[in-house]
């Protein structure tokens, strides 16, 4: 957490883009559940939204202390050289691209990051890494995803002294909500959790500052935060060294 004296840590955090319905308008806009701000708040963190439009570069982002992928859409296959299974998503093409961009920037400037669902495998594909576009085919069960807006409960191991390990320890139960997962793992990745039946459920950049993926969605347990606080941790130590 942010000590009490100092300026909360920003962490920026990416929205959807998406024909939404509020008040008396029906409209396009960048939304985003507001359990990932609460999160952020919840450790001593300033969220920022960050749109699926801009201009995106380590220049543009450097004034950001912490950056989380949030989850959402498939990626467009095209981005890691497959043709669309029959149950991936429409390609959202904006938001590709600006997700693409500020991991990038992120990675160049050592930006602490923290990608969720589809944000670790934004960063997965960014490191030249691969997807099972439908794992269900590949594990016999819809475990991960139960039904539509339902998360699934699994159990995952963390592998002994991973960065994952020293934050949430041995064994924990994560909420899921992915059809897809990791297939090739990218550039400089460790895998650092798993599922029992073979799913990576959480990666790792040794390499890097901070910067952890997960398949899970931990802004929906609002009981353990060990994961946010992570984050909000090494984005106080980075602004303190600047």
């Amino acid at each position: 957490m942010a000590s009490s004296d100092s300026k909360p840590p920003v962490i920026g955090i990416t929205t959807y883009l998406e024909h939404s319905t509020f008040g008396i308008w029906e409209t396009e806009a960048a939304v985003l559940h507001r359990a990932y701000v609460e999160s952020v708040r919840a450790v001593g963190g300033n969220a920022v939204l960050l749109p699926p439009i801009g201009d995106w570069r380590a220049e543009t982002v450097d004034w950001l202390d912490g950056l989380v992928l949030s989850g959402g859409a498939d990626i467009d296959p095209a981005r890691y050289g497959q043709i669309p299974h029959p149950t991936t998503g429409t390609p959202q093409p904006m938001r590709d691209d600006a997700e693409f961009a500020l991991t990038e920037a992120a990675l160049a400037i050592d930006l602490p990051l923290l990608a969720v669902c589809r944000g670790m495998q934004v960063l997965n594909v960014v490191l030249g890494g691969t997807l099972h576009q439908h794992t269900p085919e590949r594990t016999g069960t819809n475990d991960h995803q139960p039904e539509v807006a339902m998360y699934g409960k699994t159990e995952v191991a963390l592998a002994p002294g991973s960065r994952l390990e020293s934050i949430l320890g041995k064994r924990v139960q994560v909420a899921c909500h992915h059809h897809q997962s990791l297939d090739r793992v990218g550039a400089g990745i460790a895998v650092t959790a798993t599922a029992a039946d073979g799913t990576v459920e959480g990666i790792e950049l040794p390499a890097s500052r901070f910067a952890v993926g997960v398949q899970s969605h931990p802004e929906q347990n609002t009981d353990d935060t060990r994961l946010f606080a992570a984050l909000v941790k090494a984005a106080d130590r980075r602004r303190a060294e600047r």
